[in-house]
C-alpha cells in the first residue's frame, strides 16, 4: 500500500471542510488518560545506506550459532529448497484468489492437492485451505460445531490447549453467548476425564482438545471422543505439530480436526505466514468455514478444478455466511503440498521417529542433573515439560548467556508451573548439540 503523506495546507484544507480548528479535536472522544502527552521516541530518518546497515546489524545480533530448544506451536524443521524454488515462480508467487477457473487451474490444483494430502494426514473426509493460521482454525472449528449441534451453547475446553489459541477462541466467543469452559488436567498432564464426564451435559455442543498439548503430552483422541459422543457433542481436536502424525494415529475419531501447517514445509518467521487447515467429516461439509476446491470435467472431457464451495461473504449473502475469513493462504499451502510430495507416507514416519528418539535422548539426559524432573508421566512426541527447583524464567536468561535458547517457561500462562518449562528437539539438532545443552543445564542449575 502506497504511503501518501499530506501537506501542511492540505491537512488545513481537511480540517476547514470538518469545521475543526486542529487535528487534536478529531480525537476530543479518547479520554485523556490515554492520549500520548508527549512525542514518541523515535529516531530520526535514515538514508537508504543507514537503514541496510542498520538492519544488517540486527542480523547480525541473530546469531546462528544459537542452539534452539523452542517450540510451543512453531516448531524448527529443515525446509526444502525445492519448496522455496517452487513457490517463487512468478505464477505462484503472485497468484490471487482463484475467482476464474478458466485462468487459475494451477493455483486450484494445489489448493486440491493440498486438502487431498491433510484429509489423508488426519484421517477426515474433506479439508480447507482457507484459515490463516491454527489459532483461527480452532476458533473457526468451535464455531462450526455450533451451527452443527444447533441449540447448544456450551463448549468444553481444555486447558493443555495453547493459551494463545484459548485466547484467539475467547474473543471469537465474545459477543456470541457462548458458555466456554476450562477443563483442569491431571498429574499425566492430560485432560481430567473425571471433570470432563461431570461437565458434559445435553447443552454442550462441543468438547476441544489438543494432541499432543501445549505441554508436550498425548491425549487420547478415541477415548475422548466417545465420552463426547455418548452426549451429543462433537469432538474439535487441534494439532500444532503436525510431524506427530507420521507416528501418531490422525485423530480420525473426532468430528472436526483444526491444524497448524507451520511444520510442514514453512519457516518460521517471527510468527508467520502459516497455513491453518479446517479437516472434518463429509456430513458436516456445508457448514465449513472458507473454500474448497473440486476436481471435475470439461466439456471436452479433460480434468478440471473449481471452487467448488465458497461459502463466505464474498460469494453469498452476508446471514448465509460461515466465515469471514477472507485471505488466500495458498502460497503457504503450496509449501506445505511440496513438504509433504517430497517426504511422503515413510519420508514422514522417519521424520517423526527422528523427532522422537531425539527428544527421548534429551528428555533422558535431562533428567540425570539433579532436581530436574519431568512434569507430567503421560507419552511425548517431541515435545516435553521439565520440572525444575528454581524459576523457570531465570534459568532460561542463564542458558541464553551460554547462547542457548532452552525453552519457555510455562508461568507465562500457568502460574502453577512457575518452575517448569517446556522444552523441543526436532531434527535439525545433533546429538552433541544435545550434550552441549545438558551440560549448560547442569551449570545453570548449580549455579
Amino acid at each position: 500500500m502506497r504511503y501518501l503523506p499530506k501537506s501542511d495546507q492540505e491537512r488545513a484544507e481537511l480540517l476547514s471542510a470538518l469545521g475543526l480548528d486542529s487535528a487534536s479535536q478529531l480525537f476530543a472522544s479518547i479520554p485523556e488518560s490515554v492520549q500520548l502527552k508527549q512525542p514518541l521516541a523515535i529516531p530520526a530518518a535514515y538514508s537508504e545506506p543507514e537503514i541496510l546497515e542498520y538492519f544488517n546489524a540486527r542480523g547480525a545480533e541473530c546469531a546462528k550459532d544459537y542452539l534452539r530448544f523452542l517450540g510451543g506451536g512453531c516448531y524448527d524443521h529443515y525446509q526444502s529448497v525445492v519448496a522455496d524454488t517452487l513457490i517463487q515462480r512468478g505464477e505462484f508467487l503472485t497468484a490471487y484468489t482463484p475467482y476464474q477457473a478458466e485462468i487459475s487451474q494451477g493455483t486450484l490444483q494445489a489448493i486440491f492437492e493440498f486438502q487431498t494430502l491433510l484429509c489423508q494426514l488426519t484421517g477426515q473426509e474433506v479439508a480447507n485451505a482457507s484459515m490463516y493460521d491454527g489459532s483461527t482454525a480452532l476458533a473457526e472449528a468451535i464455531l462450526m460445531a455450533l451451527r452443527v449441534a444447533r441449540n447448544r451453547s456450551r463448549v468444553l475446553v481444555a486447558r493443555s490447549i495453547h493459551p494463545e489459541y484459548r485466547a484467539v477462541l475467547e474473543t471469537y466467543c465474545r459477543g456470541q453467548e457462548v458458555e466456554l469452559v476450562e477443563i483442569p488436567c491431571t498429574e499425566t498432564g492430560q485432560i481430567d476425564t473425571d471433570t470432563l464426564a461431570k461437565e458434559l451435559n445435553d447443552q454442550t455442543a462441543a468438547v476441544a482438545i489438543q494432541s499432543p498439548n501445549f505441554f508436550g503430552c498425548v491425549e487420547d483422541v478415541a477415548g475422548i471422543a466417545d465420552r463426547a459422543h455418548k452426549c451429543g457433542a462433537l469432538l474439535v481436536t487441534t494439532v500444532t505439530e503436525p510431524v506427530s502424525l507420521g507416528l501418531l494415529r490422525p485423530p480420525a475419531e473426532a468430528d472436526i480436526v483444526a491444524l497448524e501447517a507451520q511444520a510442514l514445509g514453512l519457516n518460521i518467521s517471527y510468527g508467520g505466514p502459516y497455513a491453518g487447515v479446517l479437516a472434518t467429516k463429509q456430513k458436516f461439509v456445508r457448514q465449513m468455514p472458507g473454500r474448497l476446491t473440486g476436481q471435475t470435467t470439461d466439456s471436452e472431457g479433460k480434468r478440471g478444478f473449481v471452487l467448488t464451495l465458497s461459502t463466505r461473504e464474498q460469494h453469498i449473502r452476508r446471514e448465509k455466511a460461515t466465515s469471514n475469513i477472507c485471505t488466500n493462504q495458498a502460497l503457504c499451502a503450496l509449501a506445505v503440498t511440496i513438504f509433504l510430495t517430497i517426504y511422503g507416507k515413510q519420508g514422514l514416519r522417519e521424520l517423526a521417529e527422528q523427532n522422537l528418539a531425539k527428544a527421548a535422548y534429551l528428555a533422558g539426559e535431562l533428567e540425570k542433573i539433579p532436581n530436574v524432573e519431568r512434569a507430567f508421566s503421560a507419552p511425548f512426541f517431541n515435545e516435553f515439560t521439565i520440572k525444575v527447583n528454581c524459576a523457570a524464567n531465570k534459568l532460561l536468561e542463564k542458558l541464553k548467556s551460554e547462547k542457548i535458547l532452552g525453552g519457555i517457561a510455562l508461568g507465562r500462562w500457568y502460574p502453577e508451573h512457575n518452575n517448569s518449562l517446556l522444552v523441543c528437539a526436532t531434527e535439525t539438532a545433533k546429538k552433541e548439540d544435545f550434550d552441549r545443552f545438558a551440560s549448560a543445564f547442569r551449570r545453570a542449575m548449580e549455579s
